[in-house]
């Protein structure tokens, strides 16, 4: 539970931080990165609290976390591809947590 609670706080702070004049937007689009989720639906099961969600589930190899990585440096994509390595980080974490491992 604590590490659904940190994608939403994490934007917050980082928001807060850089992107004040237009907190509103930047945090919404980082909280709607968080729809990266949607390929759980493919695992079996949906949910197991003991997986590695990184390696594991389509849209969190480590192909794609290089592309979100991308994505924050071109200034169009700046808050989706920071929203999405800020998730994909703290998934990393959780693995480390759970597991004692960065990725499946």
């Amino acid at each position: 539970m604590l590490h659904i609670i940190f994608h939403f706080i994490v934007p917050i702070f980082l928001v807060g931080i850089f992107f004040r004049k237009n907190w509103k937007f930047a945090y919404l689009i980082m909280i709607a990165t968080m729809l990266v989720d949607i390929d759980h639906i493919v695992a079996n099961p949906i949910y197991d609290p003991n997986r590695c969600s990184i390696g594991f589930h389509p849209l969190h190899q480590l192909w794609f976390i290089i592309l979100y990585i991308v994505l924050c440096f071109i200034p169009k994509t700046r808050l989706i591809g920071l929203g999405l390595s800020i998730h994909m980080v703290l998934d990393a974490i959780d693995c480390q947590v759970t597991s004692g491992v960065w990725i499946h």
